[in-house]
């Protein structure tokens, strides 16, 4: 049997992953189960508001809050992808996943990621033309135009994984498969393979220099001409309002790309796996938690739109109880 049939042996001999999570705390299991489901429902339940807000006020049928709908929807996918399983994992112990369905969790949880990303660029532009060419912004910004960057960001999101999936998926896994992550984390995958993975490093090279740094410096870019505009602004007054208006969109980006950093730039070692298991949850659930938050608390429009919807309902409510 040559090396590559006892490859295809090994791998195939691979039909399952254990997914150890946070059993290195074992008396944490109930506590983090209990965490991470009110975690889990608060952001989902929150994204889901910005959603129906957005959706039902046609105030807020413009650009920023169509791209906020976006960002909303990704933030519930990513997590519905990794939390569910995980929460199966500290309650009952099922830390078991199939080859195919550890490739897909992988698959989709790095395209929602990789979706962000251009989400986040477009809403960049979108601040960009809003503060730099007020008066041609209902015309660049228009309908069609923000249609066509939402999903050239969801199709480009989800196809620039699919290499980096494609040549995971076909390693050879000889020595364990127990994946020291909370999900199936593509290092941690390959940290199991006893592939070559030069052929991977080149496309992970080029996906980072793709779908990261490419919507980075697309994005630091926007904010350049926006900052300098903001500056030549000569009221106060002027300055604040300009400024307010991507404010909350600059947090949700300082933020996911500081916790990526900090992630996935440190020096590799045997325990990085495990390291990045906190600041993971970072990006995963806390982010996710945080940006409706964010959003909701800096912006005015859905602030408004907020009252006015738990107002209709309280009145609407009064009535009924009152016949």
């Amino acid at each position: 049997m040559d090396r590559e049939d006892r490859e295809s042996a090994n791998r195939s001999s691979v039909t399952e992953f254990l997914i150890l999570g946070f059993s290195e705390f074992p008396e944490l299991q109930r506590p983090l189960f209990s965490l991470f489901s009110i975690l889990y429902l608060m952001a989902v339940l929150g994204n889901l508001l910005v959603i129906c807000i957005v959706c039902a006020d046609r105030h807020l049928h413009i650009p920023m809050y169509f791209f906020l709908t976006n960002l909303s929807a990704l933030d519930i996918s990513s997590m519905t992808v990794t939390v569910p399983k995980l929460l199966a994992i500290l309650q009952a112990q099922s830390n078991t996943i199939s080859f195919n369905l550890c490739i897909l969790q992988a698959h989709c949880f790095y395209s929602c990621t990789e979706t962000e990303f251009l989400i986040l660029t477009a809403m960049a532009y979108d601040r960009y033309v809003a503060i730099y060419n007020p008066l041609r912004y209902t015309i660049i910004m228009n309908k069609r135009i923000c249609a066509l960057l939402a999903a050239v960001s969801w199709i480009t999101g989800f196809l620039e994984v699919l290499p980096h999936t494609i040549v995971v998926s076909r390693f050879s896994f000889c020595e364990s498969n127990k994946i020291n992550h909370f999900f199936c984390d593509y290092i941690a995958l390959i940290k199991l393979s006893c592939t070559d993975t030069s052929v991977l490093d080149i496309i992970t090279f080029t996906e980072g220099v793709l779908s990261f740094f490419t919507p980075f410096l697309l994005t630091l870019t926007s904010y350049v001409f926006i900052i300098s505009t903001i500056l030549s602004i000569r009221s106060r007054e002027g300055k604040s309002k300009a400024f307010s208006t991507c404010s909350s969109h600059l947090t949700v980006i300082a933020l996911l790309y500081g916790t990526l950093i900090g992630v996935y730039m440190q020096p590799s070692s045997d325990n990085s796996v495990n390291s990045n298991k906190l600041p993971t949850i970072m990006y995963t659930v806390i982010l996710p938690l945080l940006n409706p938050l964010i959003y909701s608390l800096r912006s005015k429009e859905l602030n408004v739109a907020l009252k006015k919807a738990i107002s209709r309902q309280v009145t609407s409510s009064a009535i009924k109880h009152v016949h």
